[in-house]
């Protein structure tokens, strides 16, 4: 089912507070998916996921050569269990994003996350959800 964040239940919720691995989905310059593991935070209330990563990662290149159109997917599971966010993707080396996507992160996995001298976070919109929680 697709859904609004908005919409999200307290399970579903408390799922993606769990400190997992997830998988995104970026598009390559010739249109075939790229596929990664992550981690990540989501910001519910804001509609905004967050995944920390290096300025020259193919998935951060991916993300920048889309533009204001760079969709993407970001897919958590365990088991049966799954949540796909979707949205747009923007890249940003702004102290204060990363600050906060740091913040994020070390709450979620009880560890800050690595930090390379290119960090930049890619901040996901979402607009959509998925979801078998």
């Amino acid at each position: 089912m697709s859904r609004d964040p908005a919409q999200l239940h307290a399970a579903e919720r408390a799922f993606l507070a769990l400190p997992r691995t997830a998988t995104l989905t970026t598009l390559r310059p010739d249109r075939t998916p790229h596929v990664t593991p992550v981690r990540f935070t989501f910001d519910a209330s804001a509609g905004l996921a967050r995944v920390t990563t290096r300025a020259k990662a193919r998935k951060t290149r991916h993300v920048s050569a889309g533009g204001r159109e760079a969709r993407v997917a970001l897919c958590q599971a365990d088991g049966f269990r799954w949540i796909t966010l979707e949205g747009r993707a923007t890249v940003s080396a702004d102290p204060v994003r990363l600050a906060e996507a740091v913040h994020r992160y070390t709450a979620r996995y009880r560890a800050a996350p690595p930090s390379p001298p290119d960090l930049v976070v890619i901040e996901i919109a979402v607009d959509r959800v998925l979801s078998l929680a």
